[in-house]
């Protein structure tokens, strides 16, 4: 690693020991994604003598999630330790090397958002439970892996009596959360750290108020800190979704809330909805239910600024985290100010630590009267 880079490789079950040396010698590469959308993943390459026992044990859990091996990656940088990744091995390729006595070996995996999503769990009832009851009721099952649950309460959540309809689980515990979250405009996702074999599952809007990291600073000759950025403006994104909504045996539309609780603005002069879209499936639900859906697929279309761009972590100083906010400087002014980071890919190498990144916008021009670094 670059001096003031350091890393700490734990694989194991249940909480995991640093690697030995050996193990940390044969890895040549590390890539680990973390996204808003999705399971966060991870990649190791390691380049192995085809005599080596360590093929059999990072293949100890082939073809079987039983048991269990964790997978924890922790960088220091600059004496700041950052836990990357808290996760669970899934996959394993091995490949021919570049001469006879060698092979390369990779291992692949997700975040322990994975262990939610081995069982089927359908059918079992809430009576009298909101959302996030329900959720925090299936984050309980976890709390042995360190998960610790942060959930956002819905504004307009709307609990079921039993003298109605009684909610059920539908799918895996990961399915189920995700649509309750997908149904309310929210997002689920489990962040590491920032404690070692600690984990927080986030349940609610994204975090665009928290924030802002060090600056990204782009066409500032000595200050640029970025290797690429670029933008774009999409400006017929944005859908306008329309309700229609079936109540006492009559039809009508209504209108959608305003997104801002869950998708705040982070400029000045926001797009236009240049297009509508009929939910149909609004016509299942309570006028309260149709407004929550009408605001989660409002939300989905509106960022319509997206930037793209590469940075050096010893050159910017520290690790962009996703999920987070971040400002930029030195793009123009119809690009400079807050955005809120989507999605951050780690590339380690001996030497070397790189991300790539993206950035999502609702919005042109800054709404802050000066991006500090």
């Amino acid at each position: 690693m670059n001096k003031g880079i350091y890393l700490t490789l734990r694989i194991g079950p249940d909480k995991p020991e640093t690697v030995p040396k050996v193990v940390l010698d044969a890895l040549t590469d590390i890539q680990v994604t973390t996204t808003t959308q999705g399971q966060s993943g991870f990649q190791l390459t390691f380049t192995l003598s085809n005599r080596s026992p360590l093929h059999t044990q990072f293949l100890i859990s082939r073809g079987n999630p039983i048991p269990i091996v964790r997978v924890i990656i922790v960088v220091t940088v600059k004496g700041k330790s950052e836990v990357l990744i808290d996760g669970v091995m899934t996959n394993h390729e091995m490949t021919p090397g570049t001469d006879p006595g060698h092979s390369t070996l990779t291992v692949i995996g997700e975040d322990l958002s994975r262990v939610m999503d081995y069982v089927d769990s359908s059918g079992i009832p809430y009576p009298d439970m909101s959302a996030e009851a329900r959720v925090e009721n299936i984050l309980e099952k976890y709390k042995a892996f360190g998960v610790k649950p942060e959930i956002i309460s819905s504004k307009l959540e709307e609990v079921k009596s039993q003298t109605n309809e009684i909610p059920s689980h539908k799918g895996t515990d990961l399915a189920y959360i995700k649509h309750l979250a997908a149904t309310v405009g929210y997002v689920f996702y489990i962040d590491p750290g920032p404690k070692l074999y600690s984990s927080i599952a986030y349940w609610g809007p994204q975090k665009k108020s928290v924030g802002p990291q060090k600056a990204l600073n782009i066409n500032m000759d000595a200050h640029t800190n970025v290797e690429s950025l670029s933008f774009n403006f999409d400006s017929q994104s944005r859908t306008q979704p329309e309700l229609l909504i079936k109540e006492n045996k009559k039809s009508g539309s209504i209108p959608v809330a305003d997104i801002t609780p869950i998708n705040p603005l982070l400029g000045l002069i926001e797009p236009a909805s240049n297009k509508s879209e009929r939910i149909s499936e609004a016509s299942k639900f309570s006028p309260i239910e149709a407004k929550l859906i009408g605001m989660a697929e409002a939300s989905k279309s509106a960022d319509a600024v997206t930037g793209n761009g590469t940075l050096n972590v010893m050159r910017y100083g520290h690790i962009l985290k996703a999920r987070q906010t971040v400002a930029v400087r030195g793009a123009g002014k119809a690009f400079d100010g807050l955005y809120y980071v989507n999605q951050v890919t780690h590339n380690i190498k001996h030497g070397q630590y790189k991300q790539s990144f993206s950035l999502t916008r609702n919005s042109l021009v800054s709404n802050v009267p000066r991006v500090v670094s």
